[in-house]
């Protein structure tokens, strides 16, 4: 081998490059293997939805799958919330974009609406005569208040994804219950809350992390 051979320079750059790879392989492997995984998983979530989906997302996303972190699903389901339709199928919707584009999106909903449409049509069918049945009412409450649990539960859990930001837990506590007083006692409509208490949220937000940023900045700089 000769003095100038660029032969060694390649060896170690693929080496280094292989370091990082193998330094990395949760981050590569996050997220559905495949349209295919990405489509039964979604009809898996929707089928254990009755009354209420999102304690059952949270736990197959995050606790199962892994595909989303705490903090990740906040974000995602806090868009999810505020945009047009069920915040389930918008949920669904981001993921798929975000790791096949438009096929994935597509997969998702498709997914997350298929076999669930099968098996309400088919209950509807076989339900509508006894709907006024006390024990098949008594069910369908029961059912309601399972889920109303769930529901709670899931955000007591899903608190801990809210440790880096910028409003604190003690903010983001208040914030949150400004948004369920507004909603719950004076019925204040989605619209106006998101008006009057999301933008400003989302705009201080904003400022904090970017005086944040700044100051980490100016840290970095002076050392």
């Amino acid at each position: 081998m000769t003095r100038g051979d660029p032969l060694p320079e390649v060896l170690s750059t693929q080496a280094a490059d292989s370091d990082v790879a193998a330094a990395t392989p949760v981050a590569a492997q996050r997220g559905p293997a495949s349209l295919h995984d990405l489509f039964f998983s979604f009809s898996w979530i929707a089928l254990q939805g009755f009354g209420g989906v999102m304690a059952i997302v949270q736990r197959e996303l995050v606790d199962k799958r892994q595909w989303l972190s705490a903090a990740e699903f906040l974000e995602d389901w806090a868009v999810a919330q505020v945009l047009p339709g069920p915040n389930v199928c918008n949920l669904a919707v981001l993921i798929g974009d975000r790791c096949f584009g438009a096929r994935g999106a597509l997969t998702a909903a498709a997914g997350l609406m298929l076999f669930p449409s099968v098996v309400v049509l088919a209950l509807a069918a076989s339900l509508f005569s006894v709907l006024d049945v006390p024990m098949v009412q008594g069910m369908l409450r029961g059912m309601g208040a399972v889920s109303a649990g769930l529901i709670a539960g899931s955000a007591l859990k899903l608190s801990s994804g809210l440790r880096g930001h910028p409003f604190r837990i003690g903010g983001c506590v208040a914030l949150g219950g400004l948004t369920l007083t507004g909603a719950s006692v004076f019925h204040v409509p989605l619209a106006w809350l998101l008006l009057g208490l999301g933008i400003p949220g989302t705009l201080l937000a904003w400022r904090m992390l970017w005086l944040q940023t700044r100051a980490e900045r100016a840290t970095t700089g002076a050392l």
